[in-house]
């Protein structure tokens, strides 16, 4: 049987300010896990978010699961459970929706547990964004504008690691969860409202690739300073990142810790496998460092050795010309645009974006990668591409409408601005 419910005292904002009571099934064994799992058989929605430390460590640890089947609400202690991998293979299987609030993490540490992710990821944050809010949103922003419930706070600062846990901290963990399936209700009811549905679940789509190909890719060519090296300085990058990568999985340090990025890129630069010119690098005078140098020049030969059929080759680069005048005004007509059409501007469209679009109508530029910009692919063509190419070719004039309004810019067809 499932540990003894505890009690969880929510305040919900109305004019009379009313106490709710919840209560949560605690699940601290392998046992517990096994009914739960059990228990969610054909459940329609898995509502689950994560508490866990991340500072200096290589990964972050789990401390807390916190799930809701749409009936009953858990939390499961991962320091207590001795595997939990039972309540990952059951969440990427069935037919349920799958339900989170800015889930990065929760992705992660789903795909690094059973090398798969579930089906129907529903992010109630990136919907917020579909459907006009400001994105990204914070979980109490969203219980509060569209179901009217303020959370409590006070606990973001918590050691989730310290056992045992206070009652306070258990219960403000437990509503992170305890609103998904209304949240998730509300915005689908405005997804549909809007025509939007097929927009956000492209976009929810993207968005998985996204996070399993940055999950499963080359990790090394995120070390900063490195894009434009050529191709047998980037052969050492690769060796000093998996020796660096190496050294903090096996002692569980952050990789910055190990071996900062600028003093790999520097190194890498160098081209220098001799311990005398290593140890003149200003930096690598550390005394964490002095055990690891011998390692660290032969991960530079073995770059400098590795056969030049082998070594990686540079990610091809456009150079996009700024026009930072002119992509600033897109900007300015493209937020007038989503304001009117109600879906958060930054979650259409950052500046590069409309950098790309700019080089591709007018330098004829495309991707790195030979894809084509954002902006003329897909929904967002349809709710913006379009729409900045009528103003790039003066079909779409951008006025001032209201010079005292939040947003005063409005967009018109130019056959329709007045005095044309």
């Amino acid at each position: 049987m499932f540990a003894c419910s505890l009690r969880c005292e929510l305040l919900a904002s109305s004019p009379s300010s009313w106490h709710a009571t919840v209560s949560y099934h605690s699940i601290t064994t392998s046992d517990q896990l096994l009914e739960l799992c059990d228990s969610l058989d054909g459940a329609r929605i898995i509502a689950f978010d994560t508490e866990f430390v991340s500072e200096d460590r290589y990964e972050p640890e789990l401390c807390l699961l916190q799930v809701c089947d749409g009936k009953e609400n858990y939390i499961i202690d991962t320091l207590s459970v001795e595997d939990v991998t039972p309540f990952w293979q059951k969440l990427v299987s069935g037919d349920h929706v799958t339900l989170v609030h800015s889930g990065r993490e929760e992705f992660r540490f789903c795909l690094s547990a059973v090398d798969r992710f579930p089906g129907n990821w529903f992010d109630v944050q990136l919907a917020a964004g579909m459907v006009g809010m400001e994105y990204p949103a914070a979980y109490g922003t969203l219980c509060s504008r569209l179901l009217k419930v303020s959370l409590g706070k006070g606990e973001t600062r918590t050691d989730w690691r310290r056992r045992p846990l206070s009652q306070q901290q258990l219960d403000y963990a437990a509503q992170d969860v305890l609103h998904l399936d209304n949240l998730y209700g509300e915005l689908t009811r405005r997804l549909e409202k809007l025509d939007r549905r097929s927009w956000f679940d492209q976009e929810m789509c993207d968005w998985l690739k996204n996070q399993e190909s940055q999950f499963r890719g080359e990790r090394w060519r995120s070390v900063s300073g490195t894009g434009s090296f050529p191709a047998r300085i980037l052969a050492i990058v690769r060796e000093l990142w998996h020796w660096r990568d190496e050294v903090a999985r096996s002692t569980n340090k952050l990789t910055r810790r190990v071996l900062r990025d600028d003093l790999l890129a520097e190194l890498a630069r160098r081209k220098q496998g001799d311990l005398k010119r290593i140890r003149s690098i200003r930096g690598m005078d550390h005394r964490h460092l002095q055990p690891h140098l011998q390692d660290i020049a032969a991960a530079v030969q073995r770059g400098i050795d590795l056969p030049e059929e082998e070594c990686p080759q540079p990610l091809r680069s456009n150079s996009i010309r700024q026009r930072s005048s002119l992509c600033q005004f897109l900007a300015a007509a493209l937020n007038a645009h989503c304001r009117q059409s109600r879906i958060a501007p930054n979650l259409v469209a950052s500046m590069q974006n409309i950098r790309e679009l700019v080089a591709l109508r007018l330098d004829n530029l495309s991707l790195e990668n030979g894809e084509t910009p954002q902006l003329a692919q897909g929904w967002r063509k349809d709710l913006a591409g379009d729409l900045l190419d009528g103003v790039l070719e003066g079909k779409i004039a951008v006025q001032v409408e209201d010079p005292r309004a939040e947003h005063p810019l409005a967009l018109r067809n130019r056959q329709e601005t007045p005095g044309e």
